[in-house]
């Protein structure tokens, strides 16, 4: 429990520090944006393909009733993502956005450590797979949810074949191929990939000191999201996986990511389509203050 709850304050510092950053004029809007696209575009498909760079492979059977419990997952997610909002006291140019919160949890900056603490290292690569869907459903849904407004979905399919996608795609073949990249290869992408955590979560900080300190702590539709996004919805996975008898491991790993803050890419998206950043950043912020106490909750339950 204590190993938890020093990983999600570690990383909470972060967006603190990115806060007092902007602050300080140190990082503004045009900075934040550039670096956004460095992250979404270099950094985020270094770390995906880094993932399946280690010195050995996973076993492949794995993959498939892994891939199957993430999909099955998002399938829940994303039907929420499109009904609960319709029940929050939000505007319907706004739904998107928090469409986007319901959906897409913070599992690739916050998930995997997380999962380490609680459940061993060993657990990361069903952590990996199980998040693959988000991986591949954030740069699909994602855009889609925070580009469209007051219901006008146009679905893109460039998203398909953008970098994070690519880097997908070739991180599949290489554990099915059982191919291990040699160090030369292998370690630039590492390198690069380790760049990403840190840096969206100053992005998140710094779009945060963007927002009056009352505003974020007055907005009575982020605390009902906030309370589906961090409890509800992955009690409700819970229930389900045990429905359906999925491995209890497997089960108890997936509800963990289920229940991860706002994805810090919202942040990052939303500055991309220039639309919802207040909103998204003060998502992003109480969730991840409130995931402190949620997450280590929500591991008694398991």
């Amino acid at each position: 429990m204590n190993a938890i709850v020093t990983q999600m304050v570690i990383l909470f510092i972060i967006v603190i520090i990115g806060y007092f950053l902007s602050k300080k004029k140190m990082m503004d809007a045009n900075f934040d944006r550039k670096l956004s696209v460095l992250v979404i575009n270099v950094t985020c498909p270094s770390l995906i393909l880094s993932s399946v760079m280690g010195d050995t492979l996973p076993d492949k059977s794995f993959i498939l009733p892994l891939l199957i419990v993430g999909f099955a997952t998002y399938i829940v997610l994303i039907g929420g993502a499109f009904l609960f909002p319709r029940l929050l006291p939000v505007k319907a140019a706004d739904r998107g956005i928090y469409s986007f919160m319901l959906a897409f949890g913070n599992v690739g900056f916050i998930g995997y450590p997380i999962v380490a603490s609680i459940f061993g290292a060993n657990a990361v690569f069903y952590a990996c797979i199980l998040n693959f869907p988000s991986t591949l459903l954030i740069f699909v849904f994602g855009t889609l949810f925070v580009s469209g407004g007051e219901g006008k979905v146009r679905f893109d399919w460039r998203t398909l074949y953008c970098p994070a996608m690519i880097a997908s795609y070739l991180s599949i073949l290489i554990v099915v191929t059982g191919w291990i990249p040699p160090k030369v290869l292998s370690t630039p992408f590492v390198l690069l990939g380790n760049i990403t955590v840190p840096a969206a979560l100053l992005i998140v900080g710094s779009s945060i000191a963007q927002v009056p300190i009352w505003r974020m702590f007055s907005n009575t539709a982020i605390y009902l999201m906030s309370a589906l996004r961090l409890m509800l919805v992955p009690l409700l996975i819970l229930y389900l996986s045990r429905l359906c008898r999925v491995e209890e491991t497997i089960a108890n790993i997936n509800v963990v990511l289920a229940a991860m803050p706002v994805a810090s890419y919202g942040t990052l998206f939303c500055i991309q389509y220039g639309k919802g950043e207040v909103i998204m950043a003060e998502g992003t912020f109480i969730t991840t203050l409130l995931s402190v106490i949620s997450i280590p909750l929500l591991t008694m339950f398991l």
